[in-house]
């Protein structure tokens, strides 16, 4: 930590005098991504990084220098991984996690640091954290609510949920707690799991016994796959959710038959080919899958893949706007990213149309959620 400020400290002087601004600037802009690409959440990261295959190589007329890093899920190794962004290579930009407790663990640096962040987890962005930090995901409250409607319209009374003993499945209780309240519904049971673990039958047996009219499953990748299994196995009948984050082909891969029938919140990104022609999320969804599933297979198409490849849609719009003000390489250039985001709007996307402001960080509405069930081993859009 000492040496971080002392770096931070030098910099800061060097720039002070006169003769040397102009070699603080680069002719490339610094991207630092840290990611999830091996453990139990590389079924996050791996698309997130597989996406960045599809963005550009250079914006603005300026190259960009892409650098990734694996933090394996960890939020110690992404901590070190984005202070090697911000010592080492003199980011301009950082991007991470797949996961969020390493997200939050990346945001802390970057408003530390004050280099411009791009989440690519859910993650709470208190006060501290949102002066340098954006978020790529749905809002949970916004994507909940189309959960919560359906089951409202399906007459759901109660609730089960099951979900990781962490922060992400702390955000969905809470969320869920908030919204079905005062929409008539109460909690039946709730149950958690840590990411690793290889089974769930203790909860799923106490969910079941419970009865609940739905449960919500508030896991992401391949993890989520787990209690909608055994929820199945062991009998139970009623409603199943899913969150955004199971929103992959690898949900249906691992739960099988289990998975017939699910309702799940998703991104745009997953079924563009069903959007109208005005929707802004189409094209650039349409892009996006038909580079990734070109090269990784049909039915191959990711929500996270999503994630970062719209990260860079967003710079597309915002990097020739800073380069009008300031050279990469520079506070100056970090300041003028970070203006951008708040004065650019309607950054469309895969996922979503984004207008962040200096208190919505996240920047969507109800154009960045659809609902999906799983019919015949496929996704199908619920009307």
């Amino acid at each position: 930590m000492k040496r971080f400020y002392l770096t931070a400290a030098i910099t800061a002087a060097a720039l002070a005098l006169p003769a040397l601004p102009a070699l603080a600037q680069t002719s490339e802009i610094t991207i630092g991504i840290t990611t999830t690409t091996t453990g139990p959440g590389a079924a996050l990261g791996i698309p997130e990084r597989n996406a960045l295959e599809f963005v550009p190589k250079e914006i603005g007329g300026v190259p960009l220098k892409v650098i990734v890093l694996d933090d394996g899920g960890d939020p110690t190794t992404a901590t070190t991984n984005a202070r090697r962004f911000v010592t080492e290579s003199k980011a301009d930009i950082i991007m991470g996690s797949a996961l969020t407790p390493p997200t939050i663990a990346v945001s802390n640096v970057a408003n530390e640091a004050g280099i411009p962040h791009f989440g690519l987890a859910p993650f709470p962005i208190t006060p501290e954290r949102m002066k340098w930090s954006v978020a790529m995901p749905q809002p949970i409250p916004i994507v909940g609510k189309v959960l919560y409607d359906h089951m409202k319209s399906k007459g759901v009374k109660t609730i089960g949920y099951i979900g990781y003993s962490d922060s992400y499945g702390d955000l969905w209780f809470n969320d869920l707690k908030a919204q079905t309240g005062p929409m008539g519904m109460t909690i039946a049971d709730e149950e958690r799991f840590a990411r690793p673990d290889t089974s769930v039958t203790g909860q799923v047996l106490k969910l079941v016994a419970a009865n609940p009219d739905a449960i919500l499953v508030g896991a992401s990748g391949t993890a989520a796959a787990l209690p909608q299994t055994e929820l199945r196995e062991r009998g139970y009948q009623g409603l199943i959710y899913q969150t955004h984050g199971a929103a992959s082909m690898d949900f249906i891969r691992i739960a099988g038959k289990a998975a017939e029938g699910v309702l799940m919140a998703s991104g745009p990104v997953m079924d563009p080919e069903d959007q109208p022609d005005e929707a802004a999320t189409k094209k650039p969804g349409l892009a996006l899958n038909a580079a990734y599933e070109a090269k990784y297979g049909p039915n191959s198409r990711s929500q996270f893949a999503g994630h970062s490849y719209d990260a860079f849609e967003i710079l597309k719009r915002i990097i020739p706007t800073a380069l009008k003000t300031a050279k990469p390489g520079t506070p100056e250039f970090r300041e003028a990213i970070r203006q951008a985001l708040l004065s650019e709007k309607e950054l469309a996307a895969s996922q979503g149309v984004y207008n962040f402001t200096e208190k919505d960080r996240y920047g969507l509405d109800e154009r960045s959620r659809i609902l999906l069930t799983v019919k015949n081993g496929k996704y199908t859009l619920v009307k």
